[in-house]
């Protein structure tokens, strides 16, 4: 792998998938129907103005933000959801790029009559989303929080500065690819190797969303996010980076590529004239699991500053 395939890699996947359950099962469950019939699933608490929207990275559900939505639900009403084809939520149909997640999630909250203003916070591929929903719905999201997001085009970004192959997402494609086919011929479980991570119980409208979400994300999503605004103005954004996404690689690799990632993120932070970039320190990828208190405390700060107080200057989280 080259020296920043890992960050490359981490950089649109959150591996933990929740094998979707009963929705009554789950009273905190609301079931927005969308105009096609379709259900998607949200978790809503707290209260307050403006509504805090998380949407997670690849294969997540709504339970990727259970930490974190706790504690920001102690300041603002807060609503994480579940994609199509994963959680609770029905399937899609294709392409899952952003345009069609972002669609799916503006017809649930009108559906749910979750009305704005958001602050719209989006963890690794889901980053990409929320930047395609803010789009949108422009007049209503009034701040954004992008958690070590993916960015538009990382595949060749990445690779023309560190060689071909050093954005590709490739094996967790095919591997996604491998258990939904072995799915569909009730194959699972399997002593495959390439199978080991495939959960007999996944539905397979869960591994057809895995699949087609990569298949769009370095094409039409990408697309879609480098046709939108290319500034936001004066909107308060924070963009956080994970400190030790890159720990496994030897100096002065790792330098190098925790310089590329930062400065990747410093470009999006640069989308808002008081956009700030930080890093988290001591976590890798999955900032939402393992720091949840860096992360509320970056979403409240924009909430703040939506209401009208000053965002903060940048500044390493320790």
């Amino acid at each position: 792998m080259t020296a920043l395939g890992c960050a490359a890699a981490l950089a649109v996947v959150l591996t933990v998938t929740v094998t979707a359950a009963a929705p009554l099962a789950d009273p905190g469950v609301q079931l927005a129907r969308l105009p096609d019939g379709r259900h998607l699933a949200f978790r809503c608490t707290g209260s307050g103005t403006p509504t805090v929207l998380l949407e997670g990275g690849w294969a997540a559900s709504s339970l990727a933000w259970s930490k974190v939505e706790r504690l920001v639900a102690l300041v603002t009403r807060v609503c994480s959801y579940d994609r199509a084809g994963l959680g609770l939520s029905d399937g899609g149909p294709a392409p899952r790029d952003g345009a069609a997640i972002a669609r799916d999630l503006d017809e649930g909250l009108r559906a749910l009559k979750i009305a704005g203003p958001f602050v719209v916070a989006g963890h690794s591929a889901g980053g990409l989303y929320v930047r395609v929903f803010a789009d949108r719905r422009p007049g209503d999201v009034v701040g954004m929080v992008l958690v070590d997001p993916s960015v538009e085009y990382q595949d060749k970004r990445l690779s023309a500065v560190f060689g071909p192959g050093a954005g590709s997402t490739a094996g967790i494609r095919n591997r996604a690819a491998a258990c939904l086919a072995a799915a569909k011929a009730h194959a699972l479980p399997s002593p495959d190797p390439k199978l080991v991570r495939c959960a007999a119980a996944t539905p397979i409208a869960t591994w057809e969303t895995q699949v087609a979400e990569l298949d769009s994300l370095w094409g039409a999503t990408s697309d879609e996010v480098a046709g939108g605004r290319s500034s936001y103005g004066a909107l308060p954004l924070i963009v956080l980076t994970a400190g030790d996404t890159n720990a496994a690689l030897p100096d002065p690799s790792r330098r190098v590529a925790d310089r590329v990632w930062a400065g990747l993120h410093q470009e999006l932070a640069e989308h808002s004239t008081i956009g700030v970039r930080r890093t988290v320190e001591r976590t890798g990828h999955l900032i939402p699991r393992d720091r949840p208190d860096a992360v509320a405390d970056a979403i409240i700060e924009v909430v703040k500053a939506a209401r009208g107080e000053p965002l903060g200057t940048p500044r390493p989280i320790g």
